[in-house]
């Protein structure tokens, strides 16, 4: 695509409550392009080792996204302290279904919708997309009674947390390793992991890749899983283990390794060269299987 087209819409950008907890609401930062539309609908789920950042962590991605003509929902949704796993489930398959619901308002379709997720939103948006039905992430009734369900057309991984409980298997023994660097990562991941997740069960559980080596009946959407080969925070095992589970019962995965960055090259860095052939590779794949 050439840099008109990736830039041919000019968005709007809003702030919506789409949920409500009690006394807090759970905000969803939607950009939205000027159009006609129906335009792709891509849910986006940030980062921040399930405890950290927010709906605007992404905007390095979520705006050309949206001006290549798709709309984008960037999610707020309940964290440590607040809860721990499974509550971000639930809030990502109501928010889901909530821009289903509101698909013709929005500009889009409800057949028309994606999910995209950046490191610990990475292992989120996977898990959403594999089991849309589970009854706990769907657990959350709309509103007003609406024929839509939580299924959705592909998947954008960013250097996902894929495998939970082999991550943090691996930061253990980073903290062990003695590289004070690696140490204090490991520690802060490792402090994370532990907040948000009950115990390692869950972490096996709450699993992409031991979902599909336990056979479970999933749903497998095309995934597109970007990576920086200099990425220590998410291994590359765990990674590899993912996609050959993934392509071996009958998912596509298209993989793309970019050349000397670590984790978090878009986010940290939107405008580096890297960064920008990565979005690129995003707004592609997103066009091409939604608009299909």
């Amino acid at each position: 695509m050439t840099t008109a087209v990736l830039s041919r819409y000019e968005i709007d950008i809003e702030d919506v409550e789409y949920i409500r907890h009690g006394a807090k609401p759970l905000l969803a930062r939607v950009y939205k392009p000027r159009g006609t539309g129906p335009f792709p609908l891509i849910v986006d789920l940030h980062g921040g080792a399930w405890c950290n950042k927010d709906r605007m962590s992404d905007a390095g991605m979520d705006e050309p996204l949206a001006k290549s003509g798709v709309v984008v929902v960037a999610l707020d949704f309940r964290m440590p302290p607040d809860a721990g796993y499974p509550a971000s489930l639930a809030d990502v398959n109501y928010a889901i279904r909530w821009c289903k619901a509101r698909a013709a308002e929005l500009g889009s379709r409800p057949d028309m919708v994606g999910i995209l997720g950046v490191s610990s939103g990475g292992h989120q948006a996977m898990l959403a997309a594999m089991r849309p039905r589970d009854s706990r992430y769907a657990a959350l009734p709309l509103p007003a009674s609406a024929a839509v369900d939580a299924t959705l057309r592909c998947v954008v991984l960013c250097w996902p947390v894929i495998d939970p409980l082999g991550r943090y298997q691996y930061a253990k023994k980073q903290k062990e390793g003695g590289d004070p660097k690696m140490v204090k990562k490991a520690d802060q991941w490792l402090s994370c992991h532990d907040r948000y997740w009950p115990g390692e069960a869950a972490m096996a559980e709450g699993n992409p890749t031991l979902a599909l080596e336990r056979g479970e009946p999933v749903q497998m959407p095309p995934v597109l899983y970007l990576q920086g080969n200099a990425d220590v925070a998410h291994p590359k095992p765990n990674r590899d283990q993912f996609i050959a589970s993934y392509r071996k019962a009958g998912g596509r995965v298209d993989l793309h390794l970019f050349e000397g960055v670590g984790e978090g090259f878009i986010t940290d860095d939107p405008g580096s060269p890297a960064s920008l052939e990565a979005v690129e590779k995003i707004i592609e794949f997103v066009h091409r299987e939604i608009r299909c």
